[in-house]
């Protein structure tokens, strides 16, 4: 880059010259905001707490732009200049590079250095159309730091980037100066047009790479796994020389594994979607050498690569390549691919700008493969945490179990049917049902749930004949005394045989929970509406009630969690109307399509809770 800065071979003084140049960006001791954006860049791209854009005007340095200094900087946003801060700081004629600012003769004794609390510095020289310097854009660490070559690489493309910009803000203001006297000297005026335009377009090439950067860091910044990666990379290249294909590929063992777009079918990602490291194409090569590969055409595609690299590029109708590696935080995590369709020149500019965005990508994708791990452990721990129904008996039961569309949410949902050895000898043995709702959606939710459950089955064991109330009043007091934190609902109830059949009886205690629905043969659904106070641990513990109804020959007893019928914006009790009507229309076929119905008519397609339904018919 130094070999680009050249003094204007004019007979005006350096400094009288730069602040002409710097009136006509129009830039001052106030922050801008194209200029705090290009500081957010180098904060985020070099991970330092702290950069600034610098401007030298005749007795002071200005920071239009700015990201991390300490106040009073970032309001005052000027420093007095001193003859070494003129010379080293403030207008380098090449990159500025210190390790330890502390033991670097240029800047120890620097008051601007000492006052912006600078230990490590980069600084890379900003100029317009003509190389002058005009200031420079500044990396700042408060450690001794080694920069690392990418590092300062991709500083200087930023650089480039801001000094595209503050040539652009400079010809828009001489424009409008040459428009003055257009009817005068018509000839130059459109000869100063066309080179006008010329740099424009190249200072607008150098800003579309600086915004592609920061569209990257935003639209990457919130993602939430690798299909959420992959479907923003879809429209995240754009302008000029748009790619025709953006693909996403994953190492996984010894392969690369590409990651489908899951709202668009691509031809490219179902004609070859693994690759094993040691195949002969430009993806597994740039993964193997850890380096960025450009393919420029298919004359160097059959000159560097395998048969079937060539053969699947054709059929794709894919020219040029080009294969960036994503660099995780201590591994290699895959590759991005850019593909265009025609012959595109990939430049030194867009080449960096397109390495500079993959590490943006590299870090989502590395969020994306902890999250998408996290969720499969979660969903692996609740699928582990769900209750085996009762294999045999003669009361038919199925469950429906939906978790959180948020995949990291254990929730604390559950239901629980088990057999228990009949209270007097010859007595069928009853059958014990429980739905119920531990507030929360954490992994503390999911514990107490396990406790709660296992603790409620453990009081209906000790008290025969297995008494719905007096269970949920023994757990109340185990809860409070233990001490375990239990807040929530639940259903607890027994189903017995009636005497002398074929009917059958339900007893059941409600500690706040919405209630359960009960569909007689002849298709009439009660909606059993008697409940307690929920469980809570500031509660005091006090004495559950129960009750009993028939259960006539082929009925249906619907247990579920508010998960089902609670909506944002909806109706509880509308939500329970619908839900009667569904079990009074179907409730007379097999549990499992009933809850198959329920679920496909009424759950959320993105439940923002849990859903649990447990559905039983007696014969």
């Amino acid at each position: 880059m130094a070999d680009q800065i050249r003094r204007p071979e004019t007979e005006t003084a350096p400094g009288d010259a730069r602040q002409s140049v710097l009136r006509l960006t129009a830039l001052s001791a106030a922050s801008d905001t194209s200029m705090d954006r290009f500081a957010r860049l180098v904060a985020r791209l070099l991970d330092v707490p702290a950069a600034f854009v610098s401007l030298a005007e005749q007795d002071r340095l200005i920071l239009p732009g700015v990201m991390g200094l300490p106040e009073p900087w970032p309001g005052r946003r000027a420093l007095p200049l001193s003859p070494s801060t003129l010379q080293e700081l403030a207008v380098p004629e090449q990159p500025l590079i210190v390790t330890d600012a502390r033991a670097d003769d240029r800047t120890r004794t620097d008051p601007a250095i000492t006052a912006l609390g600078v230990i490590a510095y980069a600084a890379m020289p900003l100029t317009d159309g003509d190389g002058l310097v005009l200031g420079s854009l500044c990396a700042i660490d408060h450690k001794p730091r080694a920069w690392a070559a990418e590092e300062l690489a991709d500083l200087e493309d930023l650089a480039a980037a801001c000094s595209a910009e503050l040539r652009q803000r400079i010809l828009s203001t001489q424009r409008r100066s040459e428009q003055k006297v257009l009817e005068t000297a018509w000839a130059a005026a459109e000869q100063a047009r066309r080179d006008a335009q010329r740099l424009e377009q190249e200072a607008q090439a150098g800003l579309g790479h600086a915004e592609l950067l920061l569209r990257t860091s935003e639209e990457l910044a919130q993602t939430s796994g690798l299909d959420d990666v992959r479907r923003r990379l879809r429209n995240l290249f754009g302008g000029v020389g748009k790619p025709s294909y953006v693909g996403l590929l994953v190492v996984d063992e010894d392969e690369l594994r590409r990651v489908p777009d899951p709202d668009l079918v691509h031809a490219v990602e179902h004609e070859l979607d693994v690759q094993p490291l040691n195949a002969a194409f430009p993806s597994t090569r740039a993964l193997r050498e850890r380096r960025t590969v450009v393919v420029p055409d298919r004359e160097a595609l059959v000159a560097d690569y395998g048969p079937e690299a060539v053969r699947y590029f054709d059929r794709m109708g894919l020219t040029t390549v080009l294969c960036v590696p994503l660099w995780g935080s201590r591994i290699l995590l895959g590759v991005l691919t850019i593909c265009w369709a025609e012959r595109h020149e990939v430049g030194v500019t867009e080449r960096a700008t397109l390495t500079a965005a993959s590490g943006y990508i590299a870090q989502a994708v590395e969020r994306a493969l902890y999250l998408d791990e996290r969720i499969s452990l979660a969903r692996q721990l609740q699928a582990a945490m769900l209750t085996d129904l009762p294999s045999t008996g003669p009361v038919e039961i199925s469950a429906l179990y939906q978790a959180a569309a948020d995949g990291q949410m254990i929730g604390g949902d559950w239901y629980d049917a088990y057999y228990l050895p009949p209270a007097s000898s010859g007595e069928p043995e009853p059958l014990m049902v429980t739905v119920g709702d531990i507030t929360g959606h954490d992994m503390h939710a999911a514990t107490v749930m396990g406790q709660v459950r296992s603790m409620l089955r453990q009081a209906t064991v000790d008290h025969v004949p297995y008494s719905p109330a007096t269970s949920l009043t023994a757990l109340d007091a185990a809860c409070s005394a233990l001490p375990i934190e239990a807040g929530g609902t639940l259903v607890h109830g027994r189903l017995d045989l009636a005497d002398g059949g074929p009917d059958w009886t339900l007893t059941w205690s409600n500690a706040g929970h919405p209630p359960p629905l009960l569909r007689t043969p002849d298709g009439q659904v009660i909606v059993l509406e008697e409940h307690d106070i929920f469980l809570h641990p500031a509660l005091e513990p006090s004495l559950r009630t129960e009750h009993r109804c028939a259960l006539p020959s082929g009925s249906t007893l619907l247990l579920y969690t508010d998960g089902l019928i609670e909506r944002r914006g909806q109706d509880i009790d509308a939500a329970i109307g619908q839900l009667v009507a569904l079990l009074a229309r179907h409730g007379d076929r097999p549990p499992a399509e009933v809850l198959h119905r329920i679920g496909r008519t009424m759950a959320d397609p993105v439940p923002e809770d849990d859903v649990v339904v447990l559905a039983l018919r007696v014969p």
